[in-house]
């Protein structure tokens, strides 16, 4: 038995997956289409906004390859984000490193805590998974609040931007898009590849009938573990990148609420679906954005949004594409 065979044997079986490996001519265009969107976009949109919507995509898709592939529900994301971002910022402005060395330095701080905090908490599933997980992000909270490394309350403001490779300067907004848009594109291809594996198909099976993946000799702490890893390790690099983008890291990227946000991204944009978390990640950017003047309705706003999601659109904006075009997105 190959290991699509099982990650399609549920019932109903998984039809995303098979049809992806039936027709996976359909994903190039979508890339190509979406490589299109973000070349066009800074024309029309302003490019901070735009690259706020890239980095938290970025960590959106990093938490539905958990939740969506792996079947684990993390409510600690925020802990990989921010203390990247805090790595990162530091990196860049103490140390003085360029661009590219400062957001490999968040990047492999969040794999290395990822790989710490995954060690502890799947050894739990479910809701005590999940309360670990937030238990272990609310230590990274208030590590931040008092370490003078991350500056308190304050943060670490005025981030240099620097230039990259020591070459292209990064203080212009536009050319700064064009490099955040090129590493999310790198970044969601890495885990679209990470999907359609063999790895990719095991996680698959892992979250539909785990007793049956140990019975056919996968070690599934292994792969959780590794798919807990690799998911720290991509949010931790959308962090890095929003610190370099709005020169500030501070302790909302660590609070447990960005957890909470990023969930709500995955779920409204489509959980186990590729461009899903994109599409929440902009709706809820672009609520916060343009209902800004609403002050302390925001978050109410948002919630009603999701409710109606939950209640009308249970797949997700991306979900309920799919499902109209019979075809897997």
């Amino acid at each position: 038995m190959t290991t699509h065979d099982i990650a399609t044997s549920r019932d109903g079986a998984d039809d995303t997956a098979g049809t992806a490996t039936r027709s996976p001519w359909h994903y190039g265009v979508l890339f190509v289409a979406l490589a299109g969107v973000l070349l066009v976009a800074p024309q029309f949109l302003y490019p901070v906004f735009l690259m706020k919507v890239l980095c938290f995509g970025l960590f959106a898709a990093a938490l539905n390859l958990l939740l969506g592939y792996g079947g684990l529900l993390s409510f600690g994301h925020a802990a990989y984000f921010g203390f990247a971002s805090y790595v990162s910022a530091h990196a860049a402005k103490v140390w003085g490193l360029t661009p590219e060395l400062a957001i490999l330095s968040g990047t492999g701080a969040a794999v290395v805590l990822g790989a710490i905090f995954g060690a502890l908490a799947i050894r739990r599933q479910g809701i005590y998974f999940a309360m670990i997980t937030l238990a272990l992000s609310q230590l990274v909270f208030f590590v931040s609040l008092q370490s003078p490394f991350t500056g308190g309350e304050d943060g670490i403001q005025s981030v240099p931007r620097g230039q990259l490779f020591g070459i292209l300067p990064l203080a212009d907004d536009r050319t700064l898009y064009y490099v955040v848009a090129t590493i999310f594109l790198l970044g969601f291809l890495l885990i679209f590849r990470i999907i359609h594996s063999p790895f990719g198909q095991v996680l698959r099976a892992i979250r539909d009938n785990e007793p049956r993946a140990i019975s056919l000799g996968y070690r599934t702490t292994q792969y959780k573990l590794a798919v807990f890893v690799l998911s720290a390790g991509i949010a931790g690099l959308a962090g890095s990148m929003k610190a370099i983008v709005f020169q500030l890291a501070s302790l909302t990227d660590v609070h447990w609420t960005m957890s909470g946000e990023v969930v709500l991204m995955t779920l409204v944009g489509g959980m186990g679906t590729i461009f899903g978390p994109l599409i929440g990640a902009a709706v809820v950017v672009s609520m916060q954005n343009y209902l800004a003047t609403f002050g302390a309705w925001v978050p109410i706003i948002q919630g009603v949004v999701f409710v109606i999601c939950v209640m009308l659109f249970r797949e997700g904006i991306i979900g309920v594409l799919s499902r109209w075009v019979k075809r897997p997105l």
